[in-house]
């Protein structure tokens, strides 16, 4: 009896169910929508609060109250100057990804079948399952002076190069791996994949035809490219582009193993929260990067960059 009435309420739960989608929908989704509100939305708001408080000179303690002064510290030369580095920085990374992508994605897209596409994918994501500090620990030695780029250029005898690239000011320094060129380069390695996939995706999605009827219409390769390829593929691009640049803008583990030691805004949060006991001005920092990538984001949305995920 009592497994008759079971399997009679089950029925009834399930056909309301069927006749309620939307009630079926919600019941799926709350529990990662709660998590999403409670975790996720909840620690930014913590950390949007934090940021309207102030520290303390004397005590060194936080004082709870509203304020806008640690937004005030935040805009001082030397704050403004770590944030102009870590953007500057980040566009760099995303541009060059982004050549270096293309011709790899599109020979990838064009051209690869079968093994070969597999190869490809095989080749583009084993980096990715590695330890991102072997990764990172192993550039710093490749960088070093007496890393394998130093031995190669003086076996070519073009390590006046290397010393001409040292002694570039600002982007220069002592070895490659104390310097903006080494920390440029180890990010452009680490993130590269995030911009390679997105922007094949992108150029699987365009048709043959279009490239055959640019070619029937009289349009040389390099128009082709220009006006359909190249406007095609940049959804993909500027998805790509939202991994290597927001990735960059928050990264602190690459700029204090491979650089020169000059701040930027994931180092700069790193020390404030940590040694400095700056919760607010840390959390001030952390507002910043929120900030560029809300509009990123936008930007990116208008673009159809969204539809190349």
């Amino acid at each position: 009896m009592n497994t008759a009435t079971s399997a009679h309420s089950r029925g009834r739960l399930a056909d309301f169910l069927y006749r309620n989608s939307g009630i079926l929908t919600l019941a799926l989704l709350l529990p990662p929508l709660l998590w999403i509100g409670i975790v996720y939305l909840g620690s930014l708001f913590a950390l949007l609060l934090q940021s309207f408080y102030s520290l303390d000179e004397f005590s060194g303690l936080i004082v709870h109250e509203f304020t806008f002064s640690t937004y005030r510290r935040l805009f001082t030369p030397t704050n403004l100057t770590i944030i102009l580095r870590t953007v500057v920085m980040a566009a760099a990374v995303t541009i060059v990804s982004a050549i270096v992508a293309f011709p790899i994605a599109y020979y990838a897209a064009r051209y690869a079948r079968g093994g070969w596409k597999a190869l490809f994918y095989l080749a583009v994501m084993m980096p990715l399952w590695s330890s991102y500090l072997v990764k990172v620990y192993a550039w710093k030695l490749i960088l070093a002076k007496e890393g394998i780029i130093t031995w190669i250029a003086d076996k070519l005898h073009l390590g006046w190069v290397l010393d001409g690239l040292l002694a570039l000011p600002v982007i220069g320094g002592s070895s490659l791996s104390f310097s903006y060129i080494g920390t440029f380069l180890v990010f452009v390695y680490i993130w590269l994949p995030y911009m390679i996939l997105p922007t094949q995706a992108a150029l699987e999605r365009v048709a043959k035809n279009f490239i055959e009827a640019s070619a029937d219409l009289g349009a040389t390769p390099r128009q082709t490219f220009s006006t359909v390829i190249f406007p095609l593929a940049l959804p993909g691009i500027i998805a790509g582009s939202i991994f290597t640049f927001s990735l960059t803008l928050g990264d602190y583990i690459i700029p204090q193993i491979v650089g020169n030691s000059r701040p930027f805004i994931g180092t700069t949060v790193y020390a404030l929260q940590g040694t400095a006991g700056d919760i607010p001005l840390a959390a001030a920092f952390t507002v910043v990067p929120v900030i560029i990538m809300g509009i990123y984001l936008i930007v990116a949305r208008r673009m159809g960059a969204f539809n190349a995920l």
